[in-house]
């Protein structure tokens, strides 16, 4: 959509002319996520400083129905800051502050652009903490973790970001600013806006602040990394671990290739790795009792020894438990190093990642696509990267399609869903009829449309093209 001199100069008005960007060289810049090689560069990238002028940027999108899309650091995976129809991109970058820690009450008021990882480390010196550790959190957003519900590998014992966030200040598509709830554990008083809008993916309002839930830190944690020479069966190992009545802090499954694929990317990482063994489970417990978490551990170890393992690594020092979880948040990394790949985000009950594993693989032999799987497995949550490796434009565009579309509808037939944790945005839109009827979908568009009748925020996302 082209935007006419009239309303560029509106919006300079607003946020000052060094902070609105018609240039190519920017708009590129931010019309792209994580998201596959997807480009869709806005017709002008704004950058407000607060509410207020987010307030008045929407008023004149509103007026005008200029398509609108909040942009965060634009790590998402699922497209959901792509400018697919131009129009204004709506960088949230200024609003970067954390605004209050709250040691009393255990709670933090922060500005959506906060790095998490900056976040985290802030509350921790606190003695806080802020468990939601998605694998980008050195460079995601807050704000963005909100709009998508983001996890991360400690969601198996702590919740996703949704069972943090108290509270929100919100600007509403005409311009409106409210706060969506209060700052209380408690709260049924009326319909909770608060949690419609946490995973809404910027289609309902624009977050400017947010009040975040902390719990005390705790002081010890174990770390195991136990190789398995059967894939299935790291998968069977994971539900039996619950079952043995062991909740771990984390609990991640990657597979060979994952392993591999990490350890030529990135240096440093000493972790050998047997011919014959096919995947790792790395298993963390925490608390504050080393001697709990030693009996917890020894119950793991009983359970994992049930199956064909191989020796199990313990993490000695800080340096190794930190190199090993490196090694686990950079694997989306080094598979897009390898190759253009679409990552899909399954989740399902843990107790069926096997039949899950299996099924993925037979679908990939089906459509001639190589796949390579890893995850929170804790949740139940797989993620699927397809590679396109030396796959023609044909069977890229047309063929893996199919295949993914099989591989949500067993997800689906096996009680799970479309995405844990990425969101849906523009990739996933169009397998919504797989997990919804058209009764759901109706009711969800009419939620937007109460939001949003002339549809200027974030259009084209979460709802199929044929709804």
């Amino acid at each position: 959509m082209q935007i006419n001199a009239e309303i560029l100069q509106k919006l300079a008005n607003i946020v000052g002319d060094a902070y609105i960007f018609t240039d190519q060289e920017t708009r590129n810049h931010y019309g792209h996520d994580e998201t596959e090689n997807y480009v869709f560069p806005p017709s002008v990238v704004v950058k407000p400083a607060n509410a207020k002028e987010i307030s008045e940027i929407l008023k004149i999108a509103n007026d005008y129905k200029i398509p609108t899309t909040p942009i965060g650091a634009r790590t998402g995976l699922s497209g959901g800051a792509l400018s697919i129809y131009e129009g204004i991109g709506l960088s949230m970058e200024r609003l970067n502050k954390i605004i209050e820690i709250d040691e009393q009450n255990l709670q933090v008021l922060v500005e959506p652009a906060v790095i998490t990882q900056v976040l985290r480390e802030a509350v921790a010196e606190k003695g806080l903490f802020y468990p939601v550790d998605p694998s980008s959190q050195g460079s995601c957003w807050i704000g963005g973790n909100v709009a998508e519900n983001s996890g991360g590998a400690r969601a198996v014992k702590y919740g996703v970001t949704k069972d943090y966030v108290l509270n929100l200040e919100v600007v509403l598509p005409n311009g409106e600013i409210i706060w969506t709830g209060a700052n209380t554990l408690k709260n049924s008083t009326g319909y909770n806006l608060t949690q419609l809008m946490v995973g809404s993916e910027g289609t309902l309002g624009v977050i400017t602040k947010i009040v975040l839930k902390l719990l005390p830190q705790n002081t010890h944690n174990i770390l195991m990394l136990v190789p398995f020479y059967h894939a299935s069966q790291a998968c069977e190992a994971v539900s039996a671990i619950f079952r043995a009545g062991i909740i771990p802090s984390a609990l991640e499954f990657m597979e060979r290739d994952a392993i591999d694929w990490t350890l030529k990317f990135v240096d440093g990482l000493n972790v050998q790795v047997k011919e014959d063994v096919q995947a790792h489970l790395l298993i963390e417990v925490d608390g504050n009792y080393p001697e709990i978490l030693m009996l917890e551990a020894e119950k793991i170890m009983g359970v994992v020894e049930e199956f064909e393992i191989d020796e199990v690594l313990f993490a000695d020092t800080d340096d190794q438990k930190n190199a090993l979880w490196k090694m686990r948040r950079s694997v989306a990394e080094a598979v897009k190093a390898n190759s253009i790949y679409k990552e899909e985000d399954t989740v399902v009950p843990r107790y069926v990642l096997p039949e899950l594993l299996q099924g993925i693989k037979n679908i990939g032999k089906k459509y001639g696509f190589q796949s390579v799987c890893y995850g929170h497995a804790g949740d139940g949550n797989l993620h699927v990267n397809i590679i396109r490796g030396t796959l023609s434009e044909t069977d890229w565009k047309i063929e893996v399609p199919k295949g993914i579309r099989e591989i949500f509808e067993l997800t689906v037939s096996l009680r799970g869903t479309l995405s844990g944790e990425h969101g849906i945005g523009y990739v996933q839109k169009n397998f919504m009829d797989i997990a919804f009827s058209k009764t759901h979908l109706e009711l969800m568009e009419r939620i937007k449309y109460v939001f949003d009748p002339n549809n200027i925020l974030n259009p084209g996302k979460i709802f199929p093209d044929s709804l």
